[in-house]
């Protein structure tokens, strides 16, 4: 190859047809009239003429990508290039699809080892992505499958390329360019006798794709999280908690935070009244005060436009004493969580019942994950919530000692690359010496986030200082998790053997 001076992508033009169509005799050798006519390309550029792009080097036709966009409800996995193309007329084509159909790619030989097959096929991710379109598709020859047509079907050597114990020089360079096999489709292309008219169905997947909607609404992808590192101390009454409760959403609400997390049993002060009871009656005369609260911050997650997770209360049903936390929406919509694992502590001083529900919660900013203390060690609970599409989980909770922290601050952070997502945990600091069982607290309170190129190299977005009053902000890009998921150093879900292992919950 001489010296290359200039290398670029342009939009195909019908001017540029003779040279197309000696490219792809030469693309094409194998294959008998394997090139379009003029009126194909004037067609194709007249209906989108973005879908149809050049690449030029030193001002030569060097390869060359055709696509259309098609309603791909309309058609079947079992499709063949004619169905999908509408036999050659490209009627199939229009601007209200959801998926980038590519019809053709090809690169000339003697331009060929330059890359330039990724480069066409970069434009078209980028252009899957800026026209918010779920993702690209079409049918990939097998050109190498008829050297093994009397010993393989067509899924045997699929696998066998995937495994690399064989080579297929356009399958390889599909899946290289994560593009994941569907389905083996019969009869895809007439006339390829290499491929014995057998194509495979690959598949890219739009991670930014965003669901059209009517609704007045944005949805974000730099969520800004506001952790409230409580302290515990004594206070007069519920207006004097709620009082604080609310300075804390004020000042989190004030640089735009998108949610305000609470600790768990942030209102204990409130038992310093009950001191004189067991502990048992102590922890029920708290109880009494959470309907209040749960509608004190509901208001406040309006009035202040924030989404408010309020740590974790005691709340009695049926006379059955279970620990719940409230997430209050700014768009005013209320829901309950709770503490699925008690601990033996919560379980013999109070007499704390173990909750049934887990599920995820859908707000402005995405889909949520709540687990209280306790929880977050059990790693099969947020490994449900992710399956369920949690982007960020927040964790309540409430440790006194160091050692207690620790198992919270480890289980959280492991929880964060396991299930590729951010976790947000917020504690109490301080002590309550007039409150049995509620002697001392600790806490560091952190935002956790997988760890590879796009994330800090510790795992650790923010953190507090350890023990002391304080609010911690932080932005997290969801965005960067749909990038991860796809296209990361490691895919904790992805990687997953569901052969060999799987999770589910038991139905009841």
């Amino acid at each position: 190859m001489e010296k290359i001076d200039n290398i670029e992508l342009v939009y195909l033009k019908p001017s540029d047809y003779d040279e197309l169509k000696n490219a792809m005799l030469e693309a094409y050798a194998n294959l008998q009239n394997a090139y379009w006519k003029p009126n194909h390309i004037d067609t194709l550029v007249a209906k989108f003429p973005e879908g149809q792009v050049v690449i030029k080097i030193n001002d030569e036709f060097a390869g060359c990508a055709l696509s259309i966009i098609v309603d791909y409800d309309k058609f079947d996995n079992k499709h063949t290039y004619k169905e999908i193309t509408g036999n050659y007329s490209f009627d199939t084509h229009t601007n209200d699809g959801d998926i980038l159909y590519g019809i053709d790619v090809f690169v000339r030989p003697k331009f060929r080892g330059l890359r330039l097959g990724r480069r066409l096929y970069d434009y078209r991710k980028e252009l899957c992505e800026r026209l918010n379109l779920k993702g690209i598709v079409f049918g990939g020859r097998i050109p190498n499958y008829y050297k093994y047509i009397s010993d393989l079907t067509p899924k045997e050597y699929i696998d066998k390329v995937r495994r690399k114990e064989i080579h297929d020089p356009v399958l390889d360079f599909q899946m290289s360019n994560d593009f994941h096999p569907a389905k083996v489709l019969k009869g895809y292309l007439e006339g390829d006798h290499e491929s014995n008219e057998y194509a495979v169905l690959l598949e890219w997947d739009n991670v930014y794709y965003e669901k059209p909607t009517k609704k007045a609404a944005i949805k974000k992808s730099i969520v800004r999280l506001g952790l409230v590192q409580w302290q515990m101390r004594l206070y007069k009454d519920l207006h004097e908690v709620m009082q604080q409760a609310e300075y804390f959403v004020d000042a989190v609400s004030g640089y735009r935070a998108d949610f305000a997390l609470f600790p768990e049993f942030f209102n204990a002060p409130l038992m310093a009244k009950a001191n004189h009871l067991s502990e048992p009656d102590a922890i029920r005369y708290l109880a009494q005060f959470t309907s209040e609260i749960v509608n004190k911050f509901s208001k406040l997650s309006i009035s202040y436009n924030i989404n408010i997770i309020t740590g974790s209360m005691p709340e009695l049903i049926d006379n059955e004493l279970y620990n719940v936390g409230y997430l209050c929406k700014r768009d005013g919509g209320v829901e309950r969580f709770e503490k699925i694992h008690v601990t033996p502590d919560e379980a013999k001083v109070w007499g704390l019942q173990g909750g049934n529900t887990l599920k995820t919660f859908d707000t402005d900013c995405g889909k949520i994950g709540i687990l209280i203390c306790y929880d977050v060690e059990f790693p099969e609970l947020s490994r449900l919530l992710a399956d369920d599409g949690m982007d960020i989980l927040f964790v309540p909770f409430l440790t006194d000692t160091q050692n207690g922290y620790s198992r919270v601050r480890n289980c959280a952070q492991a929880r964060a690359i396991e299930n590729e997502c951010f976790v947000a945990i917020a504690g109490s600091v301080g002590n309550l010496p007039k409150v049995h069982n509620m002697d001392i607290q600790y806490a560091q309170s952190m935002v956790f986030t997988p760890c590879d190129f796009s994330f800090p190299t510790n795992g650790i977005k923010a953190e507090a200082t350890p023990n002391t009053e304080m609010i911690l902000l932080a932005d997290v890009d969801i965005n960067s998790l749909r990038e991860l998921n796809q296209f990361g150093s490691v895919r904790n879900l992805k990687d997953r053997r569901t052969d060999i292992f799987k999770l589910e919950r038991n139905s009841k």
